[in-house]
Parts: C-alpha cells; structure tokens; sequence
C-alpha cells in the first residue's frame, strides 16, 4: 500500500494511508490518542515522509538481521537474477539459501538494488557488496542459482565463472527444470518420430486452445470414448491407468555438465526416499571430493567409514524409514541427536541442500515488486523500494522480529526531540 496521500493536511478528507491508519488506531485507543499527531509532545508527530521510511528502514534493518542470526555463520547459497522495474531501471534481487540453526532448509529474501550495469563483473561487485553490508563472507558461498541469461551462465566471462574463480566450490546448478526441458527437446529433434510427433501436438493445441468451442467438443468426444471403452471391457479407470509405457530410454548424460551430473547423482544417492533406495557410496564419496575445502584427504576416509555404520543404521531405524528428500533426513539427524555422530555426513547434506535446481523465489521478487513500485508510484526511490520489499516479502520474519527492537533501532538512527 501506498503511504503518502496527494493532501496531508489537516483539512484533507483522504491524507494518505500512513496518516489514516495512525488516527484510526488513535480512535480506538485513548493511550495511543495522547501522544499521536496534534497531541503528539512537542508537536512531535513524527509523520513526514522522511519519519515514514525511517520507520520502514528500522523495520527492514530488524528483519535483515534476524535472518543473519538465522544462518548463524553457516554456508550459503545465493539466487541472483535482474530484471527492469516500471521505471525501466535495471535491479537486482538477491536471495539466500541455507539451512537455519534447526536444520531447516530456508530461503530468504536479503535484498534488491539498482544496478547501472548489468555485465558479469558489475553484478559480482554488486553482490560482494550486498553481502559484505550485513556481515556476510563470500567465501561461506557454497552455491549459486541464475537464469540463462549470457551474462549470467557464459563459460568464460559469465557472473557464474567469476564468482567459481573466487572458490571452485561455489557450484551453479543452472534452474534444472528449464535444464532438463532444453536436454529433452534437442534429444528429441534428434529423431525424425518424436519431432514430428511435437509438431503435430503443437498443431493440435494452437487450432483447439484457440477456441472454447472446440475445447468442449473435444472434451465431449473423448469422454464419449471412453464411457464405450469402459462398457466393453476394454479399460478400466484408476490413478496411472490408460498411458502408453514402453519407451525407450533416451541416453541423456551426454548432455549434462560432468560437475552438474556428479552433483545431482551425489545428491541422489544421499536421500532417505523409499528407505534409501539410490544409496551409492561411490556417488557420494565422488560428491564429497568436489568439496576440497571441507574434505580434505583424511576427511575423505573418515566419511568413507562414517558411510559404511551410517547405512545400516538407518535401513534398520524407523525413525527413517518414512524420510522424504534431504530436508527430512537433516531434520531427523538433527531430532534424534545423530548429526555429530555422522558429522561428515550431515555436512554433506547440508551442502546438497544449499544448491539451487530452480530460481522461483527471486522470480517471486520481481512479481511482487511490481506491487510496491508500480505506474502511479514509478518515482519511489531505490531506498524505500528495497525496504518496503524486505517487509512485504519476508512478512512472516517481521513478524517474530519485536517491536521493542524496531523502536530502538529507529530511535538511534538520528537524535530525536524526544525519548520513545
């Protein structure tokens, strides 16, 4: 919502949100109606529009420190993408991902910021800065998320391959779903079948999806089918029913990054699902070895013999037989008081858990900025921007951070008239 009304005078029947909701809560409580606007002390109503983003950037700052607090120190992987506001300045949205002091997979949303260029290296820096602003290292990165754009994922000069030359171990998994799809259609323009089967698909789609009419005729004429089939015995319905199988398996490994696959195979190998069904030790240990820092020599037979206890024990404990993906499994080590008895390869989950395989939430970012700075609010500035999008996107952070808190922060930013 918007603060600021075109009148904020004292005859204005419409004076802005900020000022409206301020006499609202006045109304309806006789302590708040004593020390807010014309009772304010001193004639300190604390309503210009400077007091306005004060308060907003107290509550940001607050925000942005619980998350800190949050990672405690611990590896971290960043999202980073970039995109034009309605202004048509360009700003970059970061956000970070981590596991939390509970052992939760967390993504939080740190900051936006205008960037004057957008070429790899300017972004690096522009990153650095963000992080080095809230007492954030680099070189705690343990992993990096981009769309595809070139100066983002390019070999040579990309932000991916700089921020890599910086530590080796800060792998991008480009959003693997948007991946996998670009794998699967240059596999399958590879056979002339399966490329002219997609073809006609999309024929179909574009002459049916066009009309409502034809939708429903189709709709009517399959459902007609398929009441004969079932009336004849020759189908019957159920969940998974009624699909074509038999395909032949396309070898896709050929098209993946040898990094990429090792790190998804690894990953792979580590989860708890079906009672650790894709267990590989090979895998995991090939993933641990494209860690250096963390797994040194001796650190790589000490996993290699956590591996070994860690397998048995769990195929045989309930406590994990019903586990789903890494985040059950580091939640669980952690509940069952077992991720320092397997250290190693808690610190192996926690990093598989910190790589990125989609970029939906700095994508959210840049839909809900279009909330706060819009047609009628274009010239709200990057300050204010950024501040309002922290409160409004980590909504449920602001409100575990206490009020107390803000108040403080807010009353140390400059000297103020009075003591609030």
């Amino acid at each position: 919502m918007s603060f600021r009304g075109h009148d904020e005078g004292e005859t204005s029947t419409k004076r802005g949100n900020f000022i409206e909701l301020l006499q609202w809560y006045a109304d309806r409580d006789d302590e708040v109606k004593k020390v807010v606007l014309q009772s304010a002390p001193q004639n300190n109503m604390m309503i210009a529009p400077n007091i306005q983003k004060e308060i907003v950037n107290a509550c940001a700052k607050e925000i942005i420190k619980a998350i800190v607090e949050d990672l405690n120190g611990d590896y971290f992987g960043i999202l980073v993408d970039e995109s034009k506001d309605v202004s048509r300045k360009e700003q970059m949205a970061l956000v970070l991902r981590y596991v939390n002091k509970e052992e939760k997979l967390i993504e939080r949303f740190l900051s936006i910021v205008h960037v004057k260029k957008i070429t790899s290296s300017s972004l690096q820096k522009a990153i650095y800065d963000l992080l080095l602003e809230h007492s954030l290292s680099p070189s705690q990165i343990r992993g990096q998320g981009y769309d595809g754009a070139s100066n983002m994922q390019a070999e040579i000069n990309g932000l991916k391959t700089l921020i890599l030359k910086d530590n080796p171990s800060i792998y991008c998994i480009h959003y693997f779903a948007h991946q996998l799809q670009l794998t699967l259609v240059a596999v399958a323009k590879k056979y002339c079948d399966v490329d002219q089967f997609f073809y006609i698909v999309a024929k179909v789609l574009n002459i049916v999806g066009s009309s409502f009419k034809r939708r429903n005729m189709l709709r009517e004429d399959q459902a007609k089918k398929l009441e004969e089939l079932q009336v004849l015995g020759e189908i019957h319905t159920g969940s998974g029913l009624n699909q074509e199988l038999g395909l032949q398996r396309l070898e896709l490994n050929s098209r993946f990054d040898a990094v990429n696959s090792n790190l998804l195979l690894g990953m792979a190998s580590l989860s708890p699902d079906n009672s650790f069904a894709n267990y590989d030790k090979d895998r995991i240990m090939k993933l641990a070895t494209l860690y250096p820092h963390e797994f040194s020599g001796s650190k790589l037979e000490d996993l290699s013999y956590e591996l070994d206890n860690y397998i048995l024990f769990v195929k045989e404990d309930n406590d994990f037989s019903n586990l789903k993906g890494l985040g059950d499994l580091s939640e669980t080590l952690v509940e069952i008081d077992l991720y320092k008895t397997w250290r190693l390869i808690f610190l192996l989950v926690k990093l598989s858990l910190i790589l990125y395989v989609a970029t939906a939430t700095v994508e959210r970012a840049f839909s809900l900025m279009k909330y706060i700075k819009n047609d009628l609010r274009s010239k709200i500035g990057d300050g204010f921007l950024n501040d309002c999008l922290v409160c409004y996107i980590e909504d449920e952070v602001f409100e575990s951070v206490p009020n107390d808190a803000i108040i403080d922060r807010f009353q140390n930013m400059t000297t103020r008239w009075v003591q609030l």
